[in-house]
């Protein structure tokens, strides 16, 4: 175990003239809130938050981050709060604690927007001070070195949070080192079994292959000699597992066809013109692969990466990569950020640490505020994690303006994508691009080195289409911003055009109507918003009904007077129930909040079961269209939001049928399908249908249709079937 004098040995090693007993008072404040606190392991908790300063003290970062670390989670697992922490360690570290610290579990909110809660909060914190970042990240990979004491389905959910979210922001920051160590652990636990297989592959090559990177430094070192290139060391590493099971996976080729399975890796002395020798060398030993060079020296990537990548050819055909960098180039390349404080002399004063701070905090802002800032517009805290993960998605892609300004851009990115890097109105105008000379179509894919023309007119405008190309949150972000204003626009004159058509039916001048703005603002105030055109656009979307804007205007009394449909009223109620009949909704199934009399319709594609979070879409032609919140297609229906209608299950006095269908995954054996029908049946549970087949691979495939009341009835169902044995998987497919 870590002891607290560990901890500030490295602290007086690395900084003399840190304040020491501001970590010792750190310390003291931990283990007397933690006192009697274990971790799911069974050690005391405070091993955790003494691994964490460690850690940051290795790093070399300052007092105050590394008190932060041993306080990091005292508000958020101790009954200690922010102010007790101001009190009694001042503003700077209270600032770093908060930014560390989950947002407390609000019970309205399910557990996935719990968690991005959590991470918008965490990212803006790191815009406000730079070291929330690092000290995070280390947080995150003592608890993965130290998670196999948790339950197998909570590792699963930290190590995908891990590499969706951490790993790539390290690998944003260049800090190589922890960014493989937290991808490498996060792939040991969500794939455990592709994780062994790998490793077990791997060892049985590791001495083959240890044995031939001894060959290839031991040659390198006497080309190096005779030339009279300097260098400074020579390394070999073989690939890590998790990018080489990417490789694999994405390529669908076997590991003897991975070029970069070895690797050397050169290090030279300061100066770019060393690295260029050594290349040379390199290349008139072994033949060089074509298509595998890589000058990140010239070009160096958006996380500050530098280094020179080749592949090459060696004896007995066995490919191999080189890399070659400065030894500043390698500890930019291994640290990243966080190399501005561990290669940096040990400072003598505030100002000079303040300094250091101001630069790092500069550094880190051009590498993380692009994230912020295109995702501000993203009220929705899922949606702002969604954008994040696209923007941490590795920037590799090269492409050139025909000037030679160089566009940095995802892969898979299109020419939307580009078009939007360089200014939204040159996206908005596009219509259509050249890449090397050639017109391409807009979803083409660009590639590195890519020299990429826009071709716009004046009157162009954004189609829908065009996210279906667009892969950057700029692009995407601008062309839904412009749908949203273009269907605004349409909804406005629509709701104006229909609240004139009910005004008709009354006998009153429109223009009377919509021209008295003072009586629409009132009205508009009513329904919660802030303009007359607001009212008109809900109008327009289906959300608020005419008559009812004009029962508002009228009055109670004189609207009763002069409605024309007063007599043709219960006629119509009689029809609405009618047709809810018909489809087989009920009368009351579902409810649209404030809006009464409005046809609901259940998504075929998802029919949502009493009992499931729903959502409504206003569809042009069907009314409103009610989906599963779960459903595959919301995602899309998010991108028109003022066409979502909150929706809820209406309380009913008797049970509604419906129909759904599962499909078993059994054992192929005789009986599977007399079982799985009489467990259905124990649970009076009515069947409609049921067919066997057998799969390709030999497996039993029984398709059953069963009649439930609601989303209860059918978890009871699936549990029955479960429980029956032989059976592999039980799956709801879609409803009839």
């Amino acid at each position: 175990m870590i002891r607290i004098e560990d901890v500030i040995e490295k602290v007086e090693r690395n900084r003399p003239n840190a304040d020491i007993d501001l970590i010792r008072r750190a310390y003291l404040f931990s283990a007397l809130h933690h006192k009697g606190q274990k971790r799911a392991s069974g050690e005391p908790y405070l091993v955790h938050p003494l691994e964490v300063a460690d850690l940051l003290a290795e790093m070399r970062l300052d007092e105050v981050s590394v008190s932060t670390g041993l306080l990091h989670d005292v508000v958020e697992d101790t009954l200690v709060d922010l102010d007790t922490i101001r009190e009694y360690f001042g503003d700077e570290i209270t600032l770093l604690v908060d930014g560390l610290t989950k947002i407390a579990q609000i019970s309205n909110l399910s557990k996935e927007r719990q968690q991005a809660e959590n991470v918008r909060k965490m990212v803006l914190a790191m815009i406000t001070d730079v070291r929330v970042v690092l000290i995070k990240l280390v947080d995150r990979l003592h608890n993965m070195r130290t998670m196999q004491y948790l339950k197998p389905e909570k590792r699963v959910r930290i190590s995908q949070e891990t590499l969706d979210i951490y790993a790539p922001i390290a690998h944003r920051l260049g800090m190589g080192k922890m960014r493989s160590e937290l991808e490498d652990l996060a792939f040991q636990n969500i794939y455990p079994e592709d994780y062994k297989r790998l490793a077990k592959e791997v060892d049985a090559r590791r001495p083959e292959l240890e044995a031939s990177l001894d060959r290839i430094k031991k040659v390198i070192e006497e080309r190096l000699k005779e030339n009279d290139v300097p260098y400074v060391e020579i390394q070999g590493r073989v690939k890590r597992l998790y990018s080489l099971w990417k490789k694999l996976k994405k390529q669908k080729i076997a590991i003897e066809q991975v070029y970069d399975l070895i690797a050397a890796r050169i290090i030279t002395p300061v100066g770019r013109k060393n690295c260029y020798l050594v290349l040379s060398v390199i290349h008139d030993v072994w033949t060089p692969v074509p298509e595998r060079f890589r000058d990140w020296i010239a070009i160096p990537r958006d996380n500050l990466y530098q280094s020179l990548h080749t592949s090459v050819v060696g004896d007995g055909g066995q490919a191999f990569e080189v890399q070659i960098r400065t030894v500043d180039m390698h500890h930019i390349a291994e640290e990243g950020v966080a190399a501005h404080w561990k290669y940096k002399e040990a400072k003598l004063g505030s100002k000079e640490d303040d300094e250091s701070i101001d630069e790092l905090r500069n550094t880190v802002e051009k590498l993380l505020l692009p994230l912020v800032e295109n995702s501000k517009d993203e009220e929705d805290s899922v949606d702002f994690v969604e954008t994040l993960k696209l923007d941490l998605f590795p920037k590799d892609v090269y492409t050139f303006t025909p000037m030679g300004k160089v566009i940095q851009l995802p892969r898979g990115s299109s020419p939307l994508d580009f078009a939007y890097a360089i200014h939204s109105e040159v996206g908005d105008t596009c219509t259509g691009a050249k890449i090397n000379g050639r017109i391409v179509p807009l979803k083409s894919e660009l590639q590195n080195g890519d020299v990429v023309e826009i071709l716009t007119t004046a009157n162009s405008k954004p189609s829908r289409d065009w996210l279906n190309y667009a892969i950057t949150s700029k692009a995407r972000n601008r062309i839904r911003h412009w749908i949203s204003e273009q269907q605004r626009t349409e909804s406005i004159d629509i709701g104006r055009k229909l609240l004139e058509k009910e005004a008709d039916k009354f006998r009153l001048s429109p223009k009377k109507l919509i021209n008295n703005d003072g009586e629409m603002k009132r009205i508009a105030n009513e329904y919660g918003l802030g303009r007359p055109e607001d009212l008109f656009a809900s109008i327009g979307y289906g959300k608020t009904l005419p008559r009812n804007v004009l029962a508002k205007f009228l009055g109670a009394e004189k609207f009763a007077e002069l409605d024309p449909e007063k007599r043709a009223h219960s006629r119509i109620e009689s029809g609405m129930k009618a047709v809810k009949k018909f489809i087989g909704m009920g009368e009351d199934a579902i409810i649209v909040r404030g809006v009464d009399n409005l046809l609901t319709n259940r998504a075929r594609c998802c029919n949502p079961l009493r009992g499931e979070e729903i959502i409504g879409y206003i569809s042009l032609g069907k009314g409103i269209v009610v989906h599963n919140k779960r459903c595959k297609n919301v995602k899309q229906l998010m991108v028109n939001r003022d066409r979502i209608v909150e929706v809820e299950w209406a309380l009913s006095e008797k049970d509604e049928i419906q129909s759904v269908r599962l499909m078993v995954t059994t054992e192929n054996r005789t009986g599977m399908l007399a079982g799985i029908t009489n467990a259905i049946a124990e649970i009076k549970t009515g069947i409609r249908d049921a067919s066997a087949s057998v799969s390709r691979d030999d497996k039993g495939l029984i398709e059953v249709t069963v009649e439930v009341f609601d989303k209860k009835h059918l978890d009871k169902v699936v549990s029955a079937i479960e429980k029956v044995p032989g059976v592999r998987a039980v799956e709801r497919i879609n409803a009839i």
